[in-house]
């Protein structure tokens, strides 16, 4: 088991981050060079390829998410009730990688849809237990700098993915649009990284016993059943409330294939897109980590504030844009949003919470942000090609509803949702 640090408050316990954490972040950096090498190639292939509507893009994103999303709350309740998060996590990411190599041989959207399923199927098993294991891992005060660490790994695996599939697209092919071999060539290719990352976990991973001195933290689930029988998910009002929160601002925030698309619209060609997703995860990449530690320092709401502020400006960005360099620099700043918010829901998450129930409070919030993103596809599919009062707007419309649903997302937070005490050092 991972060792607890012998004097709470130390120098080591304050700076230095324990081995699950690292070997964590080197899993999700391979499995991101893998994922990013096809993600955004995806709704192109989809697009161009097969010549399939954007209304059933929004279809095949969200039903894969939402299906898939399913799976957490019950991974995350299975890895609290055995106290074993690793094979659950090693069985989450083997199934993804197992599912990648059928992306050779689609054909058509419901093939496409099959693969993605099985793959969000992999991400359902595995999230849940994978983020109570970081949160296991570290004690509450350096929460916030090991999920930053976690999410900077994650986000600099997808900038050499994104790099690995810009190579190959321009070594394979000379038109700007996607052709199905090279797509292929990228699918092969994608699999080695997540072999190994598969491996990582394996021999690198331990199972951690919770943070002693928190609430709740006796142990994940070595607890009495009368222990365990006074914390239920269904007592914790600060933990629904903020979920409730995350749903409303997950339905104003569809796939990023939209994103994608709408760059493509601005005349971005297909090198064009990867090299702009390859700016946005850099930035990502390089905000995470001093983020989470801010979300430390300062508390996790108002971290999350300016997040979804510099989220419904990008918002509103991509509904006016007209020229690619405008494209270059929204997703810049969609960069800086994601650093500063994607750690610090995971740690807040933490925060409102006992350990024993962490695994299955990280199930709740991703199956409620995952299912919501079935009507936030549709919708931004829909209002793309023109519905009601929306008739006339084009791309622009899922943008402007994104911004107008962040904003009220952020008003939920700031009247509905505490800013949790957490142990400090």
């Amino acid at each position: 088991m991972e060792s607890i640090p012998e004097k709470k408050g130390s120098a080591q316990e304050k700076y230095h981050l324990p081995r699950n954490i690292w070997f964590l972040t080197l899993t999700s950096f391979l499995t991101d060079i893998s994922s990013e090498m096809l993600v955004n190639l995806l709704p192109i292939f989809l697009y161009s390829v097969l010549g399939v509507r954007t209304a059933f893009i929004g279809i095949i994103e969200g039903v894969a998410e939402a299906v898939a999303s399913l799976l957490k709350l019950a991974s995350g309740w299975l890895s609290d009730r055995s106290a074993r998060r690793k094979p659950l996590v090693v069985a989450g990411y083997a199934l993804s990688t197992l599912a990648k190599p059928f992306l050779y041989l689609a054909t058509s959207w419901p093939g496409v849809l099959a693969v993605r399923f099985s793959d969000r199927l992999g991400k359902g098993l595995r999230t849940a237990p994978r983020d109570a294991l970081v949160a296991d891992s570290v004690d509450s005060g350096n929460r916030g700098r090991a999920f930053g660490l976690h999410r900077a790994g994650d986000t600099a695996g997808a900038v050499l993915g994104l790099l690995a599939a810009l190579i190959i697209v321009r070594l394979s092919q000379q038109g700007g649009n996607l052709e199905r071999t090279t797509f292929q060539r990228v699918v092969l290719l994608s699999i080695i990284p997540s072999v190994l990352a598969v491996f990582v976990l394996i021999l690198g991973v331990r199972e951690a016993p919770a943070r002693r001195g928190e609430p709740g933290s006796k142990s994940v689930i070595r607890t009495t059943a009368e222990e365990r029988g006074s914390r239920h998910l269904g007592q914790q009002r600060g933990l629904r409330n903020f979920i409730v929160v995350l749903v409303l601002f997950t339905l104003g925030n569809s796939s990023d294939a939209f994103l994608i698309l709408r760059a493509q619209t601005l005349g971005l060609t297909v090198t064009g897109v990867l090299g702009m997703m390859m700016f946005f995860n850099l930035v990502y990449a390089l905000l995470s980590t001093p983020a989470g530690v801010l979300s430390d320092r300062i508390g996790r709401r108002k971290v999350l504030f300016a997040g979804w502020g510099l989220y419904a400006l990008v918002y509103l960005g991509f509904a006016r844009a007209e020229r690619t360099w405008q494209a270059w620099a929204l997703m810049a700043v969609y960069g800086m949003y994601y650093g500063l918010t994607e750690g610090a829901v995971r740690a807040y998450i933490a925060d409102l919470v006992p350990a024993t129930i962490r695994g299955s409070a990280y199930g709740a919030m991703h199956m409620a942000v995952g299912v919501s993103l079935l009507p936030a596809s549709l919708i931004a599919g829909l209002l793309w090609q023109g519905i009601g009062r929306w008739e006339g707007w084009g791309p622009a419309a899922p943008f402007f509803f994104g911004a107008v649903m962040a904003l009220i997302a952020a008003i939920g937070l700031a009247l509905f949702v505490p800013e949790p005490e957490r142990a400090v050092g």
